[in-house]
């Protein structure tokens, strides 16, 4: 397994001010700052375990997001049980359980696995994979 202590602590930081991205997302309506996939950039959305997923390009996704954050204004997206892995310099990935959570209500629990790549000094995420808990 790869190991860089100093890295793992700069990816870290890079991750949480994407957390706090979410939270300023979901006051303002603003995505921009949240934008950070690569060109090449797909999700892959599981429904249920028994159907395939539905994948979304960059485009989609982003076009998703902008609608999902101006319905859920006021909401707050909550980011548990975190586990975060470096592969290398260059890759890292991220495991969450995602809440979203608006009026004391919860609206979704969905497992969350981001595969990001640092190119240019830049992380960017590369795909993503999602499945909701039931």
């Amino acid at each position: 397994m790869y190991n860089n202590d100093e890295q793992l602590i700069e990816f870290t930081q890079m991750h949480d001010e994407f957390i706090l991205d979410w939270d300023n997302a979901l006051i303002s309506g603003d995505t921009t700052a949240l934008e950070r996939m690569s060109e090449d950039y797909y999700v892959a959305f599981f429904k249920s375990s028994n159907e395939k997923p539905i994948i979304y390009n960059r485009e989609e996704a982003v076009s998703g997001m902008q609608q999902s954050v101006k319905q859920l204004l006021g909401a707050k997206k909550h980011f548990e049980n975190r586990v975060i892995r470096l592969k290398s310099d260059y890759h890292a990935v991220v495991f969450y359980e995602q809440m979203i959570e608006k009026d004391k209500k919860v609206l979704a629990r969905l497992f969350t696995i981001e595969n990001w790549q640092r190119s240019n000094g830049e992380w960017k995420i590369v795909r993503e994979i999602e499945e909701p808990i039931n």
